[in-house]
């Protein structure tokens, strides 16, 4: 099985959006960028040629959208091999996808949290083992936002556990989700953290979220990076080591230099702790 090389640095979000500004942007802006496949195979014409042009410039990660490793229905082997062919011609080192389903009977168009069983733990890492065969390389799943579960025979950091352990795959840890969910489920995000298998975090996210009530947060990824989730970042750095971590907007995108100053944010975290590690030895 191919294993592409790692990551590095600070990454961002490439949306279409964003396009022409990245096309302009100077080569040691961002260590990466990152794209959802689902919403660029098949696509030509200027944005297909600018997605091209920024491959051979920046690394560029994958991030699907839509395989719904957890659900129910067969997965879409016609879907799959595009996704090889994509990740293939644009020398992609990292695949990841949701951790979660998306589909039953046509897509939800949500990401739905799985049932925290073990059931759900052997149904998902056999349905991860036929990607990561298919698609000839280890992936990485993200732990996900979720209000409410379905059943939770274990809990949330036994399950990602045993899902890793079983699957043999990685670990895309989205610092946002963590900080959401231990806020809305009444769990503390440091035990989480603490609990994580380090050796398979392959990247970590961070994004915005929304502050509906003191005991309800709302993954939005509109807004800027909030306080607590670089609290968490720093931690997760200082417990992993500075990762590759990439910011994510999909939507209110504000002048990319703002974008910029997060992701020049993220460096300065990922410099000072290795600094750190350097005092301590």
């Amino acid at each position: 099985m191919h294993t592409p090389p790692s990551l590095q640095g600070a990454g961002l979000g490439l949306r279409r959006a964003l396009l022409p500004e990245l096309l302009a942007l100077d080569s040691g802006a961002v260590d990466f960028l990152e794209c959802a496949p689902d919403n660029w195979i098949g696509v030509g014409g200027a944005y297909g040629q600018g997605l091209a042009q920024l491959a051979e410039r920046f690394p560029l990660a994958c991030h699907g959208l839509s395989l719904s490793l957890g659900g129910p229905a067969p997965l879409d082997h016609a879907f799959l091999r595009q996704i090889r062919v994509f990740l293939d011609r644009y020398r992609v080192p990292l695949f990841s996808e949701h951790l979660s389903y998306c589909a039953d009977e046509g897509h939800l168009y949500d990401l739905i949290p799985m049932p925290f069983t073990d059931e759900a733990v052997r149904h998902t890492a056999r349905r991860i083992g036929e990607v990561q065969d298919a698609l000839g390389r280890r992936i990485a799943v993200e732990n996900i936002s979720y209000y409410a579960a379905p059943y939770q025979a274990m809990s949330e950091i036994d399950f990602l556990q045993a899902v890793l352990s079983e699957a043999d795959c990685d670990l895309l840890l989205d610092v946002n989700n963590l900080v959401v969910n231990a806020c809305n489920h009444s769990y503390d995000a440091l035990d989480f953290l603490a609990r994580v298998p380090a050796e398979r975090v392959a990247c970590l996210h961070v994004a915005g979220h929304y502050d509906e009530a003191p005991d309800l947060k709302i993954d939005t990824h509109g807004a800027s990076v909030q306080s607590d989730v670089w609290a968490l970042l720093v931690s997760a750095y200082r417990y992993l080591g500075p990762r590759p971590t990439l910011l994510e907007r999909d939507f209110n995108l504000p002048p990319l230099p703002e974008l910029l100053g997060e992701v020049q944010h993220i460096r300065t975290l990922q410099t000072a702790v290795s600094a750190r590690e350097l005092r301590h030895g």
